[in-house]
């Protein structure tokens, strides 16, 4: 490929989100050339993808994006959505970044030199590429959701925004991770008949002995653990994150409260009989809430160990013992008979590198990458979840992972500045 006609940039960053931003921010500050391709509008999945009564499962306090912390008066609360996209609309507008919005990358592939990077907008040639676009492309729907009756209301939890978007009649909500669990709530909390499908998410408590679990965490040096330190090393970026909630103020989601005020609880939902009308569930329910309630023990005594060996004065331990426990199995459920009229399906998103034509991906389509480099020279990742420690994929910690490859960046922008003078004698 021919670069002396086409515009040529020393970094192309794909993804205008805060990670994106935050690298932008780095690069700035070394007076390094760059672009930001943004598929739609800055930041637009916090104002899109998110229901109405979203807010924050970590405290104010670890918004902490670059020259952007958080500076409002609760930074022991949770910002709610509208509070969110105000935030990240006042780093964005902090930057002034090379941000060209509405522009779809639709390849990129290595050539001599760099990167030919193709787009909405055209084709232009990248010396570096960072693709910033996060690892939650495609929602995920199961193919038995093709099977189910007409007329019943079928929405991703990317899609769903309140309780009234819904149909009369019950509703099922399949998943319990955060955006399952916190979903089942609001439809709860709204008054609306429940039935969930409970996937093997774990949970924490949101406060124990006095304070947040996350800033017990924090002291603890959980969220500066790189992935290399972690028991699961790599495999910690397949876990399900644990289900809370900061909404009123930050509580525990406990599903047997849920169960005991009402709210059906199944297994793990497994398939859809040749009627499609009864679902089947993996007869487990008691094992995933018991499981669920371990972890949540478990971190509880890491703190209450934490606390003993710095003899710190604290309210005194406790140990979550179970509210509500399921009579037996439940293997099945007929949908007509059970009034469900709509389904929420909280199961994730797929990662979609498609238009990344690079020899970077494992068998399943993940990146391989070492805190974000990869072993295609000059091409990164940042804004994965674990990329390097908790806070990766995070407010508070891209603003790290960033500074990092800025620097990587940086150095190799210097090293091959001698072979472009003589390239261009």
């Amino acid at each position: 490929m021919s670069t002396s006609t086409i515009p040529q940039h020393d970094v192309v960053i794909v993804g205008g989100g805060q990670a994106g931003l935050s690298l932008s921010h780095y690069l700035q500050a070394q007076g390094l050339d760059h672009v930001v391709f943004e598929k739609h509008r800055a930041m637009h999945s916090w104002s899109t993808q998110r229901w109405d009564n979203f807010c924050l499962v970590t405290p104010n306090w670890q918004c902490a994006l670059p020259g952007h912390p958080y500076a409002g008066d609760d930074p022991h609360g949770f910002m709610k959505k509208a509070q969110i996209v105000a935030y990240l609309e006042a780093f964005k507008e902090t930057l002034d970044a090379p941000l060209r919005e509405g522009v779809a990358v639709q390849q990129v592939r290595p050539v001599a030199g760099g990167f030919e990077v193709r787009s909405s907008e055209g084709v232009c040639f990248a010396r570096q590429v960072v693709v910033a676009s996060g690892g939650y492309h495609q929602p995920i729907v199961p193919r038995l959701a093709e099977r189910l009756p007409a007329s019943v209301r079928q929405i991703h939890s990317a899609d769903y925004r309140n309780a009234g978007q819904l149909p009369p009649g019950r509703v099922l909500v399949v998943g319990s991770g955060q955006s399952g669990a916190q979903i089942a709530e609001d439809l709860h909390l709204a008054g609306r008949e429940v039935v969930l499908a409970v996937g093997d998410a774990p949970r924490c408590a949101r406060f124990y002995r006095g304070r947040d679990v996350v800033d017990w965490l924090a002291d603890m040096g959980y969220y500066d653990m790189p992935v290399t330190q972690h028991p699961l090393r790599e495999g910690v970026r397949d876990n399900t994150n644990h289900y809370v909630t900061g909404r009123d103020g930050g509580r525990d989601i406990d599903l047997r409260r849920f169960a005991k005020e009402g709210m059906e609880l199944y297994g793990v939902l497994e398939g859809l009989d040749v009627d499609a009308d009864t679902l089947r569930f993996a007869p487990r329910l008691k094992a995933v809430l018991d499981q669920a309630d371990r972890t949540y023990n478990g971190i509880n005594t890491s703190i209450d160990q934490y606390i003993a060996a710095r003899h710190i004065e604290a309210p005194p331990a406790s140990s979550y013992e179970p509210v509500w426990e399921p009579e037996g199995e439940r293997p099945t459920l007929s949908l007509a008979a059970s009034g469900i009229t709509s389904v929420v399906w909280c199961i994730g998103f797929a990662p979609d590198f498609g238009w990344l034509d690079a020899p970077v991906f494992n068998g399943r389509g993940h990146p391989v990458h070492t805190r974000g480099v990869t072993a295609v020279a000059g091409l990164y990742f940042l804004g994965l979840p674990w990329l390097h420690t908790w806070g990766s994929g995070r407010f508070s910690g891209v603003a790290r992972d960033a500074r990092f490859l800025a620097e990587r960046i940086g150095e190799r922008a210097v090293s091959a500045q001698p072979e472009q003078a003589a390239l261009a004698c």
